[in-house]
C-alpha cells in the first residue's frame, strides 16, 4: 500500500468505528476499501474483521452503563455471539467466497423493514392482549436466542449489516429502550469479531499492516460513535440505521 492508501484504510477505520456504534454497517464501508487497496477479498474479509474488533471493544466501553442495565441480557448476547462467531468463521475459511452474495442484501433490507417498524409491531402484539398487558420482556427467550445466534453466525462470517440484524432481533424479542438495544448491538459486533478475529489470527491469511490502521482508526471512531448514539433521540437513531441498512443492501445489488 503506498502512503495515500494507509491513510485512507486509517480515515476508513475512524469512520468504521463510527458506524459500528451508531447504525450498525461498518463492514460496508471498510471492506470495499481493503479490497480497493490491492487486498485479496478474502484476505480482505479476514483482516477486517480483526482491525475492527477493537473499535468494538472500545465502543461496547463507551455504552457500559447501558449494558449494566441488564446483565442477565448482557451475558447471553455475549454468549451466544460468540458461540455463532465460531461457527461463522468456520463457513468463512471452508466455503468458497461469495456463496451468500444473492441473500444478504435482500436479508439486510428485511431487517431494516422489521428495525422501521419495531414500535408499531410491538404495539399491535400488545393490543391484541387487551388489558390483559403481559409484563415487559426483560430476558432473553429460546426464539430470540436462536436469533441471535444466527445473527453470530453471519458476524463470524461476513458481519456486513450484521448489527441492523442485531437489531431487528433483539428490538422484536426485548422490551429495552432502544439506546439499550443499540448497547447491546455494539456489544454483540464486538463478541463476534473477537472471537472470529481470533480464529483468524491462527488460521487465516492476514494483512497485518491493514489490520493495524484499521485498528487505530476503529479503537477513536468506536468510542466517539458511541458517545453520540447515546446522545440521538431514539426515532432518529432508528431512522440512521434504516437508511443505512437500506443503503447497504443496494450498494451490494449494484
Amino acid at each position: 500500500m503506498s502512503v495515500l492508501d494507509q491513510l485512507v484504510v486509517l480515515a476508513t477505520g475512524l469512520g468504521a468505528g463510527i458506524l459500528t456504534t451508531t447504525v450498525g454497517v461498518a463492514s460496508l464501508l471498510s471492506f470495499p476499501v481493503l479490497v480497493a487497496v490491492g487486498i485479496p477479498p478474502v484476505v480482505a474479509n479476514a483482516s477486517n474483521t480483526v482491525g475492527l474488533a477493537p473499535g468494538a471493544v472500545s465502543g461496547s466501553w463507551g455504552y457500559r452503563h447501558q449494558l449494566r442495565e441488564h446483565p442477565g441480557v448482557t451475558g447471553a448476547v455475549l454468549v451466544t455471539c460468540a458461540v455463532g462467531a465460531i461457527a461463522g468463521a468456520w463457513l468463512l475459511l471452508s466455503l468458497p467466497p461469495g456463496v451468500f452474495e444473492a441473500v444478504v442484501p435482500w436479508l439486510i433490507l428485511f431487517t431494516c423493514v422489521l428495525v422501521g417498524l419495531q414500535p408499531r409491531i410491538s404495539a399491535f402484539l400488545r393490543a391484541r392482549h387487551g388489558d390483559d398487558v403481559p409484563p415487559d420482556r426483560t430476558r432473553m427467550s429460546p426464539v430470540t436466542t436462536a436469533f441471535a445466534t444466527a445473527t453470530g453466525v453471519y458476524g463470524g462470517y461476513f458481519g456486513a449489516g450484521s448489527g441492523v440484524m442485531m437489531m431487528a432481533v433483539l428490538g422484536l424479542g426485548l422490551d429495552l429502550e432502544f439506546r439499550v438495544v443499540n448497547a447491546l448491538k455494539t456489544l454483540a459486533v464486538m463478541a463476534a469479531n473477537v472471537v472470529a478475529g481470533a480464529i483468524f489470527v491462527v488460521v487465516a491469511e492476514l494483512d497485518w499492516r491493514a489490520i493495524a490502521l484499521l485498528a487505530g482508526g476503529s479503537i477513536v471512531g468506536g468510542y466517539v460513535g458511541s458517545r453520540i448514539g447515546q446522545r440521538l433521540p431514539a426515532p432518529a437513531l432508528r431512522a440512521g440505521i434504516v437508511v443505512a441498512g437500506v443503503v447497504a443492501a443496494v450498494a451490494m445489488l449494484t
